[in-house]
């Protein structure tokens, strides 16, 4: 099979095909030099990138989740309160209980896991369609948060607890400024996504698969690799690579790997495409389905720690309305409403292009009426755009 031409119809027609996925990446690029133009440079400071990510990594978190769930062909409506409701957990555990963090740390995230467990229960196995049972399990998780902390805030946290989420990794190369061990991961990280690229174009090459333009995969990168860089470079300025930064990037890896390259991530695409048809080719979709939502609870668990040790407190009101905030970074990353299809990185760069708006407005002081109207116009758009494009292909 021959390989896309560089000029002319090949480019064109490759761009058309892979328009949304391109389009994300222009996207992200094209909000930050807005931001950054009109807060005059301030979005891009050192320590505003750091905020960034403390500020939006348990959104990414639970974003890796949500997509398994969507992807399924269902939702998940219930994350924020989970979320919430185990900060409280953890929070009791800590502070009134006196636990240790390593004791607390495992148990809240089994109870995430046997929460997603429950709801799952009920809309793989008995049918009921998952925004009755996730609305229901936002009401009943909404209501035990504030029956757990007694309508108080409830804190501080052990300093193991918070450097969870504010905790930096320590130069273990060098001393001072820049942090020679966040550059070397960079350069590191580098080299594998480009090392994995050129594998991934000869494994299609032997197989005779149809691959992007070989400029566009050396335009692609370059553009990845200057912002990633430019990126390490800012943090090893300041203080350095953020644990909760390493906690997103292994995440996004596994997923990745899972969606991609194992039989179960294919099956759960199988899933959403066409539930009837994967079980009569042998896929147990009940368990798949109910699978999705263990994994859910789970890493809204995980968000939910890494929120509370953020703020080094639980309050009755965490993880109000976050839930929304995952879905659209999930639709906004590529991922279909109808299920069977999206992508791990297309999520988290949603998560990134929600984060960098929210906080770009913030810092022009945009009141937060206004924020809510703009990303639901960003995420109405997002959504149009994956009707369009189905009808044209249809």
């Amino acid at each position: 099979m021959n390989q896309p031409n560089a000029t002319g119809g090949g480019i064109a027609a490759y761009l058309l095909k892979h328009m949304r996925e391109y389009g994300l990446l222009f996207a992200l690029i094209a909000i930050m030099v807005f931001f950054q133009i009109v807060t005059e440079g301030v979005l891009l400071r050192p320590v505003n990138i750091t905020n960034l990510f403390l500020q939006n990594s348990y959104i990414i978190i639970m974003a890796l989740g949500m997509l398994l769930v969507i992807v399924a062909g269902h939702i998940d409506l219930s994350v924020g309160s989970v979320m919430g409701f185990v900060g409280a957990l953890a929070a009791v555990m800590l502070v009134e209980w006196s636990l240790p963090v390593a004791v607390a740390i495992p148990l809240c995230l089994l109870a995430g896991a046997a929460i997603g467990a429950a709801q799952g229960y009920f809309v793989a196995f008995w049918r009921i369609p998952s925004f009755i049972v996730t609305l229901a399990g936002m009401l009943v998780f909404r209501g035990l948060s504030l029956w757990l902390l007694e309508g108080q805030s409830v804190g501080p946290f052990p300093k193991s607890f918070q450097a969870l989420s504010n905790g930096f990794i320590p130069d273990l190369i060098g001393s001072g400024k820049p942090n020679i061990l966040a550059l070397a991961a960079g350069v590191i990280a580098v080299g594998v996504l480009v090392w994995m690229g050129l594998k991934t174009r000869a494994r299609n090459a032997q197989y005779g698969i149809e691959d992007e333009p070989a400029a566009f995969f050396w335009a692609r990168n370059a553009i990845i690799a200057a912002a990633l860089m430019f990126v390490i470079w800012k943090l090893a300025g300041f203080r350095g690579l953020p644990n909760v930064l390493i906690s997103m990037v292994v995440l996004t890896v596994i997923y990745a790997f899972l969606t991609e390259r194992t039989t179960l991530g294919r099956r759960i695409y199988a899933l959403g495409g066409n539930e009837k048809a994967s079980k009569l080719s042998g896929i147990k979709t009940e368990r798949l389905a109910f699978l999705t939502f263990v994994n859910m609870g789970l890493l809204a668990a995980l968000g939910g720690l890494v929120f509370a040790a953020r703020l080094n407190t639980a309050t009755p009101k965490a993880g109000f309305g976050v839930e929304l905030d995952v879905i659209a970074a999930v639709f906004i990353g590529g991922a279909s409403m109808s299920g069977g299809s999206g992508k791990i990185v297309g999520a988290v760069v949603g998560a990134f292009i929600m984060g960098v708006m929210n906080n770009g407005m913030s810092i022009l002081g945009i009141g937060i009426d206004y924020q809510q109207v703009i990303k639901g116009l960003v995420l109405l758009a997002a959504v149009f755009f994956d009707v369009y494009n189905k009808r044209k292909q249809g």
